[in-house]
């Protein structure tokens, strides 16, 4: 099985907090993702493609493949920092 998904990458919890409150308050995922994102994905809104299991590290791919199309993440921690993850399909 594979899915695509995009994300939010952050150094602080208190930054991902704040996405998750602009995200509440109706901002985009991908506008997020391009001005506050430090992945290079970012550039192209937080996009990480299609990927199946085994690609990614295991909590940010336990919940990235736990979502249904189109609904974001709680914060997930890794060693890259704070994730926001979003699938799309």
């Amino acid at each position: 099985m594979k899915i695509k998904a995009r994300h939010i990458l952050v150094e602080q919890e208190y930054e991902v907090k704040d996405l998750e409150k602009k995200l509440s308050e109706g901002a985009k995922f991908e506008d997020l993702a391009q001005s506050f994102s430090k992945c290079p994905s970012g550039k192209r809104g937080g996009d990480l493609g299609e990927f199946g299991k085994g690609r990614m590290v295991p909590s940010f791919e336990e919940a990235a493949f736990g979502l249904d199309v189109n609904q974001v993440s709680a914060p997930v921690r890794t060693q890259f920092g704070y994730h926001l993850i979003q699938r799309y399909e």
